[in-house]
């Protein structure tokens, strides 16, 4: 769908008169899902690019009011329900404004807090317990579920040859990760995103968490994406000793960020820089780990 600014200030215009005024600014953004500008100082308007993103929105209209109260740092909040209109198909929403910034694996200001703030938030999302019945995640089910287009995007990765992806000890990697003994408990809680993109820091802290229309419930090593998407090898430990990972989830969380990274790279190498670099990261950080049953993965 193509989103400019004229289009947005008609919808604003329309549906919220007192912001009519504001100036429309578009926002660089990595995310695949929706198209997102800042409205004035204070606001932002966040419009699905694709009927696909629709049920993001929805989903964060009906949970995030319930999540906000129970987690430890900001998250977005809604104050405005879009509706079609001006030509455009789909439901959009007005938030707040959140201070930070996006922050960018390899160049963090304070690692190891950043990774205990990850960590509380991980394990608050655990916590909650909120009104009604949850939804499923967009992920978080049973791993094998993965397993064809893994391979996949391994295959495809063979035939490009400059990503120089050692194929083998990806593929160690992965099949360590099926090997894993699945959840013991029922399904918690689940940002299920935990993308560099969906994070915001200030002063080398945690001040917010975004995008939440991939939450819901599943397997609690899905939420450990930061380990290898974002924090180096020392925070990466701090990460895993303050939520208590035992071997077996720790497993499933490697293998469901590498799974997430092969997919994402053949997919976003030449269309979208942001997500290539990061699941490049991945897999540097994931196939460098000291550990597949004990043995040296690279």
């Amino acid at each position: 769908m193509n989103i400019d600014h004229d289009l947005v200030r008609r919808l604003v215009a329309g549906r919220f008169p007192r912001w009519a005024d504001l100036p429309v600014e578009r926002l660089p953004s990595g995310g695949t899902v929706n198209a997102v500008f800042r409205l004035g100082d204070d606001l932002l308007v966040r419009l699905p690019l694709a009927e696909g993103g629709v049920a993001d929105i929805l989903r964060e209209r009906e949970w995030l009011p319930l999540l906000a109260p129970r987690l430890p740092v900001a998250v977005p909040e809604v104050l405005g329900a879009g509706e079609p209109a001006e030509g455009y198909p789909w439901p959009w929403s007005v938030y707040r404004w959140l201070p930070g910034h996006v922050p960018e694996e390899g160049a963090l200001d304070d690692p190891v807090r950043l990774a205990a703030d990850l960590a509380a938030f991980v394990a608050a999302m655990r916590d909650v317990d909120p009104p009604g019945t949850p939804p499923r995640a967009y992920r978080g089910g049973p791993l094998a579920t993965l397993d064809a287009a893994t391979r996949a995007a391994l295959d495809v990765l063979r035939r490009i040859p400059e990503e120089d992806v050692d194929h083998d000890a990806a593929l160690a990697v992965w099949e360590d990760a099926l090997g894993a003994p699945g959840p013991d408990g029922p399904p918690v809680w689940l940002h299920a995103d935990l993308m560099p993109g969906n994070l915001l820091v200030a002063g080398g802290r945690l001040a917010a968490v975004i995008d939440f229309g991939c939450a819901g419930t599943g397997d609690a090593a899905c939420d450990l994406f930061p380990a290898w998407n974002l924090l180096p090898s020392g925070a990466r430990e701090v990460f895993r000793d303050a939520l208590g990972v035992d071997d077996a989830a720790w497993r499933r969380g490697r293998g469901r960020t590498l799974s997430q990274a092969l997919i994402s790279l053949p997919f976003h190498r030449a269309a979208n820089p942001s997500m290539a670099r990061n699941a490049r990261h991945v897999l540097r950080a994931v196939l460098t780990e000291d550990r597949v049953d004990g043995r040296q993965v690279v």
